[in-house]
């Protein structure tokens, strides 16, 4: 009898094929993306509690008008929870697919509110508390598990959440688009008004308006990290696609312009303008995608979520919870996912707040642990001490 035909009937063969399986890394078939709205975005106007009063009346001039025929009211997407209008032709389409599903309660035990050192502790992904290794970041961690991961950072620079031993190189795709209203354009309108009976109305709104956009410039542009505006998204979400369809498996992009302390707008103004452009390029993303839109998952987040009352100014200012997006072909959407509670007084963080139900780390480990069939060693390496959460995303 030859040598290998008394181990394979000794079993000893498929004992060893077994234990190169069991020690291997996973292959990375799934293409994922990390979308990150740097500034803090507004969840509680992109997510509406439409069955929430209290939403209402703590928002007496930027709340979202409850479902109804009017194309600027929310759109219902359960009993409880309705979606921005500016949406309905974009986001709206794809959660209706069932391939969208939002995790409200969202975010990070980080209290700080600062936008960089939240922004920081999200993308090390290492947890509260102890040392914190910042060439080491959790994207990093995860192209090191995995098997051909073929990384990818459309951004300037090498962003924080993908530093690390890992080889991963960075391009920008950048496209940014102007001011809707420049401070020429302002004068020029003021001066149309001057000497009627509004005109020194006109004068001090747009004086005020270009005093408080100067004061909010520099936050704005530093909680923004040099990531692309919101009016290039769109463009670049297609240019991203192209690449991620044909060469790229693993990827992150950040957008800006989310610190909404003045302004924001309601079902029309700045944040739906944002909205509208995010909308229109992450379906415009899924459809540059083709076939391989089905292999895809793509993730949005930010670093924290806003007020839940709005401030003197028509804004709103640094929160806590926020709402994450979960989108792709094979996503089981069309539904609110993860930990939830009713939205009133007495739920708000610190009286202020949305809570932090659903751990960022928690949720993506549960999410890369069903898209990669990670092991729990694997994630431990991934998010040091957190335990995976399945939500049933994917």
């Amino acid at each position: 009898m030859h040598r290998r035909e008394l181990l394979k009937r000794l079993g000893v063969l498929q004992l060893a094929s077994l234990s190169g399986q069991l020690l291997a890394a996973p292959s990375a078939p799934a293409k994922l993306l990390l979308v990150f709205l740097r500034g803090g975005y507004d969840a509680a106007s992109l997510l509406i509690p439409t069955s929430s009063d209290f939403y209402y009346d703590s928002r007496p001039k930027i709340a979202i008008p409850r479902p109804s025929n009017d194309l600027n009211s929310a759109i219902a997407l359960s009993g409880d929870w309705g979606l921005h209008p500016v949406l309905r032709d974009s986001i709206y389409p794809l959660f209706t697919q069932r391939q969208v599903t939002f995790i409200p309660f969202a975010g990070t035990d980080n209290l700080s509110r600062s936008h960089f050192e939240t922004q920081d502790s999200m993308e090390l992904g290492q947890g509260g508390g102890g040392h914190r290794d910042f060439r080491s970041g959790f994207l990093n961690r995860l192209a090191g598990v995995l098997n051909n991961a073929s990384p990818m950072s459309f951004t300037d620079q090498l962003p924080l959440v993908f530093q690390g031993p890992a080889q991963v190189p960075n391009t920008a795709l950048r496209s940014i688009g102007k001011p809707a209203l420049d401070m020429r354009q302002s004068n020029l309108i003021a001066s149309m008004y001057k000497n009627t009976p509004i005109g020194r109305q006109v004068e001090e709104g747009f004086s005020m308006r270009n005093e408080v956009a100067r004061e909010m410039a520099g936050e704005m542009e530093a909680a923004n990290r040099n990531a692309i505006n919101a009016k290039g998204f769109e463009v670049e979400a297609r240019r991203v696609a192209r690449l991620m369809r044909d060469k790229y498996s693993l990827g992150f992009i950040d957008v800006g312009g989310w610190d909404t302390h003045v302004g924001q707008g309601a079902a029309t103004g700045y944040l739906a303008g944002r909205f509208d452009e995010l909308g229109r390029g992450l379906a415009a993303l899924a459809q540059e995608m083709g076939p391989e839109w089905r292999n895809t998952v793509v993730v949005v987040v930010s670093e924290f979520g806003r007020t839940f009352r709005e401030n003197g100014n028509r804004g709103t200012d640094h929160g806590h919870g926020t709402v994450f997006w979960i989108l792709g072909g094979s996503v089981n959407g069309g539904r609110i996912a993860g930990e939830q509670v009713r939205v009133d007084a007495a739920s708000l963080f610190q009286n202020r707040d949305y809570p932090v139900l659903n751990e960022y780390r928690a949720v993506l480990a549960g999410l890369f642990e069903r898209v990669y069939g990670l092991s729990p060693s694997q994630l431990e390496q991934i998010f040091p001490g957190a335990k995976a959460r399945q939500l049933g995303i994917v």
